[in-house]
């Protein structure tokens, strides 16, 4: 699965954007944090829309199967916490590339520092 995501995500999209290059000055401990949190921010988002679309693929998860063995009123209400949990784990583990986009966009809004 591996090979698969390496094909398919560009390569430019897998890099962190806008770091400086070797030699280039180092930013300073503000510009860090504001990247940091540029970044987290990014993530979050990330989680965010990959959360709803997990939900919306559970939604009509159990038309059709038997009530006896789809597991109820009790499971019907923690399915959006198993999308949101998902959501995480998948952008924890390199999400989709929304992220890195949104990150890259952030920081072309702020412009040169």
């Amino acid at each position: 699965m591996s090979d698969l995501s390496a094909a398919v995500v560009p390569a430019n999209l897998l890099t962190t954007p806008n770091l400086p290059a070797a030699g280039a000055p180092q930013m300073s401990a503000a510009e860090a944090a504001k990247r940091a949190q540029i970044k987290d921010t990014s993530q979050k988002f990330e989680a965010s829309f990959l959360s709803v679309m997990i939900g919306q693929m559970f939604e009509h998860q159990d038309d059709g199967v038997d009530k006896a063995f789809s597991g109820g009123d009790g499971a019907q209400m923690f399915k959006s916490f198993l999308a949101e949990a998902m959501a995480k784990k998948m952008v924890a583990t390199g999400g989709v590339g929304l992220a890195s986009a949104v990150q890259r966009e952030m920081l072309k809004m702020q412009g040169p520092h």
